[in-house]
């Protein structure tokens, strides 16, 4: 305990000295007129320093791991979060997980909520949803939610064992991939991102369902006057474009302001009352004209809903996992494998990637292992999951290198949190085809077979390329080649003791032992 006093008093003497760190800089700035800028800087570096250093002696007696939880819509944060509590709550079966599969996970529990302003992840409706009859998925995550799961364990490590570590907290934190999309908005301005997100929609692939917005916005004067009702128009046409682009046709990811998709608490805001404008050359518009007032309010949506998201949750995590719908992109063709390929990239542009130091501990936590996870392997005959993680190790190349330079671990894997299929063959004019069964959800469809619901079927979705270039530059994947289908849950098992056994899975317990398997040695 001695050892931990004098981490703490050092700890305190380095939060102390932050301030002075940052002089040389505030010093500079007011030279350059920006003062107050500096001030603000500096007393929310020595807050954040505090608090960190709060968090860090905390952590010497009671150990805890932020592991954030995010994707695009629909790419199963709920399902995997879900899936991996109930796993560990009822002892399911994770032979790739070295602390449960060696037996040296004694309990599983879940413990209060640990931040007071973020709501709690509603685990147990999200249960109830895939254990009803008949099972449903659980609601989409709309907003930042919060659990903390704690795992006692029988440390291998002999130092755990003298100070009495045998206790992991777990905060497990959902939030929507759209928001990390905002975060680099936070280096750009207005003019700059009404310029990108107007290129962007010209695209071929795009144009038609930004036709009424950029109808619309080629009657408007950047330089009149404000208008309050024209905003509104001009914002909802917008959102319309936004949403028509995520839809399952398209499938596209680059979509920011995330908000606007998933606006979470804000929803109905006039903190989202904004959208691009063509400035038609011009660089200079009047103080209340419609261009200062869209600019003055994409400059608040930066400063009161993507700041404080860095700041209060982000910036806080220790492990992170990414889960990738690699098939819907592909369903949606080649546009939409290249616009989630630069998705992914943004996205991991946003995390403070590497190696933690007692410093970087301290003052600016890094996220030091990332999983991208390929999810709904089980829509693939497991011929091909091998491929699907290659497709995803290809797609985020950029992002996993960048962050293994850093110094972080990255793991790439495709995954069923919850695995709603099962395998087996089927002959068609003489040849046998590996089949994937399960009951498609109502209003799925492949080619003119649209299904309802209920029943089983036996779906052949086509094998992914060996070469994992095909798939995302094109090549020779012809149109239909491959057609992916969402399904229903599995029906639940009930327990004689009471309960529901866990669901089965694809490599869920490799994805765990990739995220905390090295704090439970």
């Amino acid at each position: 305990m001695w050892e931990i006093g004098r981490a703490a008093k050092l700890v305190l003497e380095l939060a102390l000295r932050m301030p002075e760190a940052r002089q040389a800089q505030a010093t500079k700035t007011a030279n350059e007129g920006s003062f107050s800028v500096a001030i603000s800087h500096i007393a929310q570096d020595t807050a954040d320093a505090f608090r960190n250093v709060g968090h860090f002696a905390s952590d010497l007696t009671h150990p805890t791991l932020r592991l954030g939880v995010t994707g695009l819509a629909r790419a199963g944060k709920t399902v995997f979060i879900t899936a991996l509590i109930h796993n560990l709550l009822s002892g399911g079966r994770l032979p790739f997980f070295d602390a449960v599969a060696e037996g040296r996970v004694t309990r599983a529990f879940l413990e209060p909520q640990p931040d007071d302003t973020v709501p709690r992840f509603d685990f147990e409706s999200h249960l109830a949803a895939l254990t009803s009859e008949p099972p449903h998925w659980p609601e989409s995550t709309r907003r930042i939610s919060q659990l903390r799961l704690a795992l006692e364990y029988e440390p291998q490590k002999f130092w755990k064992r003298q100070f009495g570590y045998d206790r992991l907290h777990v905060d497990i934190v959902d939030y929507p991939g759209e928001w990390l999309l905002d975060l680099p908005l936070l280096s750009r301005d207005f003019a700059e991102w009404s310029a990108d997100s107007l290129e962007q929609s010209r695209l071929a692939g795009r144009t038609g369902i930004a036709k009424d917005w950029h109808q619309a916005l080629s009657a408007v004067d950047p330089a009149a006057p404000a208008d309050e009702a024209l905003a509104v128009t001009l914002s909802d046409l917008f959102k319309d474009y936004l949403r028509a682009a995520r839809s399952d046709q398209y499938a596209l990811s680059t979509l920011p302001p995330g908000r606007f998709l998933m606006p979470g608490d804000l929803e109905g805001s006039p903190a989202l009352t904004f959208a691009p404008l063509d400035a038609k050359g011009e660089t200079r518009f009047p103080r209340n004209s419609l261009w200062a007032m869209m600019a003055r309010r994409y400059e608040a949506y930066k400063t009161h809903v993507v700041r404080p998201f860095f700041r209060d949750h982000f910036a806080r995590l220790d492990r992170q996992i990414v889960l990738v719908d690699v098939l819907a992109a592909l369903n949606g063709g080649q546009e939409a494998v290249a616009d989630l390929e630069r998705a992914m990239t943004d996205i991991l542009g946003c995390f403070r990637t590497g190696a933690n130091s007692l410093w970087s501990s301290l003052f600016r936590p890094r996220i030091d292992r990332i999983v991208f996870a390929a999810t709904k392997a089980d829509h693939l005959h497991h011929s091909s999951h091998d491929r699907l993680e290659a497709i995803l190790k290809l797609l985020t190349e950029k992002a996993i290198d960048q962050a293994q330079f850093g110094g972080a671990e990255v793991k790439a894997l495709a995954m069923a949190a919850i695995r709603a299929t099962r395998e087996g063959e089927a002959k068609r004019n003489g040849e046998v085809l590996p089949c994937i069964i399960g009951s498609p959800l109502a209003g799925e469809q492949i080619g003119r077979r649209k299904f309802g619901g209920s029943d089983e079927f036996a779906i052949f979705p086509g094998d992914l390329p060996e070469d994992p270039e095909e798939a995302l530059r094109g090549g020779q994947i012809q149109p239909d080649a491959m057609r992916f289908v969402r399904f229903r849950p599995p029906d639940p098992v009930k327990l004689p003791q009471g309960g529901f056994a866990p669901f089965p899975n694809i490599r869920l317990d490799r994805a765990l032992q990739a995220l905390i398997g090295d704090h439970l040695g």
